[in-house]
C-alpha cells in the first residue's frame, strides 16, 4: 500500500464543481483585485475566528509583517519567539528590522513555554508571537499575562490552526492581532499563496489594509511606505468555498488523530499531546523518535510518505548566523528538531489506509 504524506485529490474532488463554476464567474467579472469576492471572504474569515476585522494579504509571512509594521516595530526593538517553529516567523520579524528573541518550547506541546518568556524580557522587547504549532493553541492566558505586566503586544502566528480552540474560543482572536497562512497544505488552503490579518482592533486594522496596499488609504494618496500585499479574488472565491467545509475536515482529522493516538504502540516513539485547554484541529500529525533516520526509512520502504517539520532550528540556521547563537544554546529546540517526524494526515484518508499506518508503526522493532 502506498500512502501519501498529504494529498489534496479527496477534498478537491468533492469541491470541484464548485470550484470550477465559481472561477468562471470571476472569470467572467473581469475584476481580479480589491473586489466583491475578498470582501466577502474577508467578513466570513472574521466571523469564522470570532474577531471583527480581516485584512486579506499575500501569505502567512506577510501577515506577521504587517501586524508588526502596524504596531511600528522597527530597528532596535525585540520581538519573543519559538525557538522552534518554522522561520517565517522570525522573518517575519527581522524584515521590519527588529530582532528575534528565541525561548524555548514545552517539550510535550511543542508550543512556545509561557514559563521561559519573563526572563527573555528587556527594555526592547515590544511584542510576543505566539505560534500555535501542528495545529495546537499555544497556553493564550499565560502569554496575555505576561504580556500585560510588560505592556507587550501579542501576536498569534496562526499559520497552522484554522478553527483550532483555546478553552472554547477559537484562535485568532486570543491576542492583539493574529496572522493567518492560506498555502495550499494549510487546513484551510488556498489554490496558491494567500494569507489573512484578524484582529479586533479597527484603528490596527485600517493601518495594516493601507501598509497592504502600497501604504494607500485611498487612491493615488500614501500614508505610509507601505507594500503589495493582497488578497486577490479568485484565491478568495475558492477560500470562500472552502471555509463552509473547514469545520467538517477538520472533524475528520481530529477522529484521524485519535485512532492514531489510540491505536500506534510503540515504546520507541512519543505520541502528541493535547493540552487539556486545547481544541486541535491536527495541521500536522507529529510524532518523535530517537531513531528517526532508522524509522523515516523503515516507513519509506513500506510505502508511507513522511515529513520533518522542522529538522533545523532557526538559531543554528544560516539565515540567522548574524546573531551568533551556538549550537546548544536551545537544547528542546534541537532535541525536537532531531527527533520529530510527521505522519500522513489529511482529509479523506481511507480507514484502511490509517489502520495500515498503525500496524506498520506498531510493528516497528
Amino acid at each position: 500500500m502506498n500512502i501519501p504524506f498529504v494529498s489534496f485529490e479527496p477534498m478537491h474532488k468533492e469541491i470541484e464543481n464548485e470550484i470550477l463554476s465559481k472561477f468562471k464567474e470571476v472569470y467572467k467579472k473581469n475584476w481580479f483585485i480589491q473586489g466583491e469576492e475578498v470582501e466577502k471572504f474577508e467578513e466570513e474569515f472574521a466571523e469564522f475566528c470570532e474577531a471583527k476585522y480581516c485584512i486579506g494579504c499575500g501569505n502567512g509571512l506577510d501577515a506577521l509583517y504587517l501586524i508588526l509594521r502596524g504596531y511600528d516595530i522597527c530597528e532596535g526593538d525585540e520581538v519573543i519567539v519559538p525557538s522552534n517553529t518554522y522561520i517565517a516567523t522570525a522573518l517575519a520579524v527581522s524584515y521590519t528590522g527588529a530582532k528575534p528573541i528565541f525561548v524555548e518550547p514545552d517539550i510535550n506541546t511543542y508550543n512556545i513555554d509561557p514559563e521561559l518568556i519573563e526572563k527573555a524580557i528587556t527594555n526592547q522587547t515590544k511584542a510576543i508571537i505566539a505560534v500555535h504549532l501542528y495545529g495546537q493553541p499555544a497556553n493564550m492566558n499565560e502569554i496575555n499575562s505576561i504580556a500585560k505586566k510588560y505592556n507587550l503586544k501579542v501576536i498569534e502566528d496562526s499559520a497552522q490552526s484554522h478553527g483550532a480552540l483555546y478553552k472554547g474560543k477559537k484562535v485568532g482572536s486570543l491576542g492583539d492581532a493574529s496572522g493567518f497562512s492560506f498555502y495550499p497544505g494549510k487546513n484551510l488552503g488556498a489554490l496558491g499563496d494567500a494569507g489573512a490579518v484578524v484582529t479586533n482592533n479597527k484603528e490596527l486594522a485600517d493601518k495594516i489594509r493601507a501598509i497592504a496596499n502600497y501604504g494607500s488609504d485611498r487612491k493615488y494618496h500614501h500614508i505610509y511606505k507601505g507594500t503589495n500585499s493582497r488578497l486577490d479574488e479568485v484565491q478568495a472565491a475558492f477560500l470562500r468555498i472552502k471555509l463552509r467545509y473547514l469545520n467538517k475536515w477538520n472533524e475528520e482529522r481530529r477522529k484521524t488523530a485519535q485512532k492514531y493516538i489510540d491505536g500506534i504502540k510503540s515504546p520507541k516513539i512519543i505520541k502528541p499531546v493535547e493540552a487539556d485547554y486545547a481544541g486541535h484541529v491536527w495541521h500536522l500529525f507529529v510524532v518523535r523518535t530517537e531513531k528517526r533516520n532508522e524509522f523515516q526509512k523503515y516507513l519509506n520502504d513500506n510505502g508511507i510518505g513522511t515529513t520533518i517539520h522542522y529538522p533545523i532550528p532557526m538559531h543554528i540556521q544560516r539565515a540567522y548566523e548574524d546573531l551568533k547563537i551556538s549550537k546548544g544554546t536551545f537544547p528542546i529546540a534541537e532535541k525536537i528538531s532531531s527527533e520529530v517526524i510527521s505522519l500522513p494526515m489529511w482529509y479523506g484518508m481511507k480507514d484502511e489506509e490509517i489502520e495500515y499506518v498503525i500496524e506498520r508503526i506498531s510493528n516497528w522493532r
